[in-house]
């Protein structure tokens, strides 16, 4: 009975490694250098008291993740060809120009970490940029679907360096835990700000498009459903985990420091050295630059891959150049892009274009939601794996909530003196 029970076990996850990849890599993404500065200053700035949003965070994530992972593994289909077939070519090229633009940004403000990150070592961004481009350009356009996967699950470990880091802070564990689970309010502007801040960047229009790309490109089939929903699950845990860690590494160090001002997640780093020591200071800059790396390859795949399939344009890795030249050349142009901006604007000169991408994103988020939760209920479509009336409750309050902030976020945007 017991090497029956073995063997069982032994298929089921020999199955889930098989599956295991899109929901792990797409949630992860999500603590990019962007991210990563939001959670930094989140715990530099109030301390412990902004970890019970992470909880809130966690659910929001996995109903939006599963809902696009279910569509991709029953319809075969990216969220891109499903919007064009469903709503037609000129509302999907409008929404497809539009998020190309934010996209755009969003690569700027990745390469812009990976450069932070690279200067508490001591390197240049003159070198350190153009070598990252071209590493992830090279990783793509060289690559199988396979091989770039592992290289992005390779680097989802990697994260491990905020919780090292975080150790070493010696932070007041109890009080971690007790700020977690009892959520606190306060009605200054600072505080609602951040806490729109860290619950905001949770949920972007590109991770939707790349993650139900990933399970088609993947081949998952409707057999399968049930371990690649535990890919997403477990992905969405884990990347909150790593924003716990970034919070409380930051709120044991630079809050009770008094150290409260931080321009982005690479002066976090430094700061962290005199307070956690070296060690500290140089995980928490790799962790950075291991996810604006990561960010700055995927982010740009993801505009390919929806661009592409909005258009009905061949797109892929396992695609040869000649076989998806549109798919390539737009990856190519869109890190090129980022990194020359990176080189050659001031930071100053950075800010409007980033900001610009994050209203965009901003603007994009509710449409993107609405079309994901019709075609989603869609019988015809869906079939016996459409929404129920719980999860639809879910995730339409989600839905609402989300637009909410967004549009909070999107006017705070605008009045940066309130943020004290």
């Amino acid at each position: 009975m017991d090497r029956v029970r073995l063997k069982r076990f032994r298929t089921k996850l020999l199955i889930f490694l098989a599956v295991v990849g899109p929901g792990i890599i797409t949630a992860n993404v999500d603590n990019d250098p962007g991210g990563i500065y939001t959670y930094s200053v989140a715990g530099a700035k109030f301390g412990y008291t902004l970890l019970w949003t992470l909880i809130p965070v966690t659910i929001a994530l996995i109903v939006v993740q599963e809902m696009v992972a279910r569509m991709g593994v029953v319809t075969g289909k990216g969220l891109a060809d499903l919007i064009r077939e469903e709503y037609g070519f000129r509302t999907t090229f409008f929404l497809m120009f539009c998020l190309l633009v934010a996209d755009l940004g969003n690569t700027v403000s990745e390469f812009a970490g990976l450069a932070s990150g690279m200067s508490v070592f001591g390197v240049s961004r003159y070198i350190a940029v153009p070598l990252g481009a071209f590493l992830v350009w090279a990783l793509v356009v060289k690559g199988t679907y396979r091989f770039v996967e592992r290289v992005f699950l390779v680097g989802c470990i990697f994260y491990v360096a905020y919780p090292i880091s975080s150790f070493l802070a010696r932070p007041s564990w109890s009080q971690a835990m007790i700020n977690t689970v009892r959520p606190s309010f306060r009605l200054d502007s600072g505080y609602l700000y951040m806490t729109l801040g860290v619950i905001g960047t949770t949920i972007a229009p590109w991770m939707q498009f790349y993650l139900q790309s990933a399970v088609v490109e993947k081949g998952i089939k409707i057999k399968d459903w049930t371990y690649s929903r535990w890919d997403v699950i477990i992905g969405c845990f884990l990347t909150d985990i790593v924003a716990f860690f970034i919070i409380v590494a930051c709120a044991a160090t630079l809050y009770v420091s008094g150290h409260r001002n931080i321009a982005d997640a690479g002066d976090a780093a430094m700061a962290l050295r005199p307070l956690a020591g070296r060690l500290a200071s140089a995980l928490f800059a790799f962790g950075l630059c291991n996810a604006a790396l990561l960010s700055a390859t995927i982010l740009p795949l993801a505009t390919a891959y929806y661009v592409c399939e909005g258009l009905g344009i061949e797109a892929g890795i396992n695609k040869r150049v000649e076989e998806a030249p549109t798919f390539y050349w737009l990856y190519t142009t869109l890190i090129a892009l980022g990194a020359l901006a990176v080189l050659v604007l001031s930071d100053q000169m950075q800010v409007p274009i980033i900001l610009l991408s994050q209203v965009v994103n901003g603007i994009m988020l509710p449409f993107v939601l609405i079309f994901m939760l019709r075609l989603s209920n869609r019988e015809d479509l869906m079939g016996q794996y459409q929404n129920t009336r719980t999860f639809n409750a879910i995730a339409w309050l989600t839905c609402v909530v989300m637009i909410g902030l967004t549009a909070m976020l999107i006017v705070s945007s605008f009045f940066p003196s309130a943020y004290p």
